[in-house]
């Protein structure tokens, strides 16, 4: 995927100095529609006095609305509390980690990508079954029923179920679907990518829908059980030296930037 160049205007007007910045959201899973916006994930730095003062700085800054004709929701986490979050079994956070749609990088983007796979255990299944759950409820409370969120149910299943057995995160639905080969899910893809935002289901499909969600969430969790990944992170130590450097070491500031062109 090709970066649109207003997104970088985005990245240069916050107002920290940035870790990373990746896309999220409908483009990272597969999906997007020609009215889908764009949801940028990543990490600031926060400067060394708005950490030790009084006058503590923002740990997250969060932006949404149109921009140079874009719809942006943007959301970033000061270093600190995101590294906390990568430690807390957040599954969501590892896929903005990890996202192959990198609007902005640095090396420390790099070593943190590194980490992550040690920041992995099994419990992240608690992650995507709680995610799954709620998706499917606001899936249950929508009259008529919309594709996007039927869409978000089986994405998040089947990226847990991968992760169970795979110990790596994939949120592309359409790679997903190369292993797990749910016919349903290219039919679905095209009426959200080719409609619009508002693309609705039958009421016929309904049963259908609900039989395959309990069956896949069944699945999850028996991977779970199965799963070969570890029972404790084994990454807050290289999570720690890594924000000790950055906060101490190197300005951000000062680093190479690696922007997608």
């Amino acid at each position: 995927m090709r970066i649109d160049p207003r997104i970088h205007n985005q990245i240069n007007d916050h107002p920290y100095p940035l870790l990373f910045a990746t896309i999220s959201g409908a483009h990272l899973y597969g999906f997007p529609s020609p009215d889908s916006d764009f949801d940028l994930r990543g990490v600031h730095l926060l400067p060394l006095e708005e950490v030790v003062g009084l006058q503590e700085g923002r740990e997250t800054i969060e932006k949404s609305g149109i921009y140079d004709g874009m719809e942006i929701d943007l959301v970033t986490h000061d270093a600190k509390k995101f590294f906390g979050l990568m430690l807390k079994k957040n599954g969501y956070v590892m896929e903005q980690v990890l996202s192959p749609l990198i609007v902005h990088t640095t090396p420390e983007h790099e070593e943190l990508k590194a980490i992550a796979p040690d920041c992995l255990t099994k419990h992240h299944a608690h992650h995507y079954l709680g995610f799954a759950a709620t998706q499917w409820k606001l899936f249950q409370k929508e009259n008529p029923p919309r594709v996007k969120p039927l869409l978000y149910v089986y994405r998040v299943l089947l990226t847990g179920i991968h992760l169970m057995l795979a110990g790596e995160i994939q949120a592309n639905l359409i790679v997903l679907n190369e292993t797990f080969k749910l016919p349903y899910i290219p039919e679905l893809i095209e009426r959200k990518v080719n409609g619009t935002e508002k693309g609705t289901l039958d009421q016929a499909d309904l049963a259908f829908h609900e039989r395959e969600y309990e069956r896949l969430r069944v699945e999850l969790e028996q991977a779970f059980e199965e799963s070969p990944l570890p029972e404790n992170s084994s990454g807050a130590a290289a999570l720690n030296d890594l924000l000790i450097r950055i906060r101490l070491g190197r300005s951000i500031n000062g680093m190479e930037r690696t922007d997608d062109k």
